[in-house]
């Protein structure tokens, strides 16, 4: 073997090794949110508390999750990459073993929203990471890569959850997360390196964070579009939080099989991403966003009908919410694309509002679906199809001319036109790679990722 050739299987490993460690930091999100699904109807019952109680956690979580990015996300620009992130995991771990001993709801609840708060630290940066290291096709590389890692924990993390429950209480899931973020310490101490070196790191205060939020915030093309994403993304988590319960409690499936069925129905959401990085190139973000909100809602409607009916039973309702998680595989790339194509000069703030304007939205929804008990898929169906429309209505509205939010000057479009032809391009080619249109949505997420240096 030559020396060039060794070189590459060298360069291969390591970053296979980055590629596995990254992902894990990044799994955070699913094993927060999804791995203790399964066990939600058994917290319930011995904790003693309300259907909407528990589904409390998951809100309290997302908040977490909402507000740590924009918290750590901009420390991390400021101090580098590795204190926020070994303090985050720290926190994760403490804040796991706490749930573990949680006496009732109400402090699991408040000990969700530190696990979120502390969890988004491995959220936010593994991404600044792999921009601090990777760009342009590198980074696209990279990010295809990751995806194989990512792309599997919200259909696996479920199913891991509902094993755990064969052989121990719901407070075992909580005791292997913590076990998990403890391994996930040590690694990182010793492995992750250092991304942003103290020449790079930004300066300027709160002040400056806080002026260029406002400034994304008061944008109409980035409220629009994030306002359809956020939707999208409320109906998912409403989903996420009333499915554990109305197939469970409603349907009679076990644990396990519920974490089959949730593995089923994530993969639906895979396939609409794949589908739609397949497509956008030819078709554009604009088209495949309406398509997306119209396939939600169709999918929405037909569990509305299957629930008020009982037309189908459980097969109705399983592909009903297939389609519904298939639309939303096109909502949030391009969503996401078309909000940042607008703002290239501030787009990591655009970037932070739209994941938390997301987050936020599915907080405030997950409860609603519980308020009828754990005996009623109503509620559920209701929050499912109304968000999903509502989605549909503004896209129709805004394509039909009679909702503008986009101005008809060229000045922001102009100035964003380079980094969208370069997201439909980059999703266009993933097909080429196995990923989906996912991986192009957060390759746009600063314009770094592009070739275009934003600090």
């Amino acid at each position: 073997m030559t020396d060039l050739s060794q070189t590459s299987v060298l360069r291969l490993r390591r970053e296979w090794r980055l590629v596995l460690i990254i992902g894990a930091l990044s799994l955070f999100g699913p094993l927060c949110i999804d791995m203790y699904l399964p066990s939600l109807p058994q917290i319930s019952r011995d904790l003693h508390a309300a259907t909407w109680a528990v589904e409390l956690s998951i809100t309290g979580c997302l908040i977490g999750i909402a507000v740590g990015q924009l918290i750590i996300g901009p420390i991390s620009d400021r101090v580098g990459r590795r204190p926020p992130l070994m303090v985050g995991i720290a926190c994760f771990v403490a804040s796991a073993l706490g749930c573990a001993a949680a006496p009732n709801a109400v402090s699991l609840d408040v000990l969700r929203l530190i696990m979120g708060l502390s969890g988004a630290a491995g959220i936010v940066i593994a991404r600044a990471l792999v921009r601090d290291l990777y760009s342009g096709v590198q980074a696209a590389r990279f990010f295809s890569a990751l995806m194989l890692v990512t792309g599997l924990g919200p259909i696996l993390a479920p199913q891991l959850g509902a094993m755990i429950l064969r052989f121990t209480s719901w407070r075992g899931i909580f005791l292997t997360l913590a076990l998990a973020g403890s391994v996930l310490l040590v690694v990182a101490f010793f492995k992750v390196p250092e991304g942003l070196p103290p020449e790079r790191r930004g300066s300027g205060g709160v002040r400056a964070a806080t002026s260029s939020l406002a400034s994304v915030g008061g944008d109409r093309s980035v409220v629009g579009y994030a306002l359809i994403g956020s939707l999208g993304f409320g109906a998912v988590f409403a989903y996420v939080a009333g499915a554990p319960f109305v197939l469970q409690d409603v349907y009679g499936l076990s644990p396990q099989v519920f974490g089959l069925v949730f593995a089923l129905n994530g993969a639906g959401l895979v396939l609409g991403a794949q589908v739609n990085g397949r497509l956008v190139h030819r078709l554009g973000s604009e088209r495949l966003l309406t398509t997306g909100t119209l396939v939600m809602t169709a999918g929405g409607l037909s569990f509305l009908g299957a629930v008020i009916t009982g037309l189908g039973g459980l097969a109705a309702v399983m592909a009903s919410l297939f389609v519904v998680l298939f639309g939303a595989g096109f909502i949030n790339p391009n969503a996401l694309t078309l909000t940042l194509q607008h703002r290239p000069d501030a787009a990591g703030s655009a970037s932070a509002l739209f994941g938390c304007s997301q987050f936020v939205l599915g907080a405030a929804v997950a409860p609603l679906v519980g308020v009828g008990g754990d005996h009623d898929a109503l509620p559920m169906a209701i929050v499912v199809c109304g968000l999903a429309a509502g989605a549909a209505s503004l896209q129709l509205l805004h394509r039909k001319g009679w909702l503008r939010w986009v101005p008809d000057a060229g000045g922001a479009i102009g100035a964003g036109r380079s980094v969208g032809d370069a997201a439909c391009q980059l999703a266009g080619s993933s097909a080429e790679a196995g990923v989906g249109a996912a991986q192009a949505a957060a390759l746009v997420a600063d314009p770094r990722e592009t070739g275009v240096r934003a600090r």
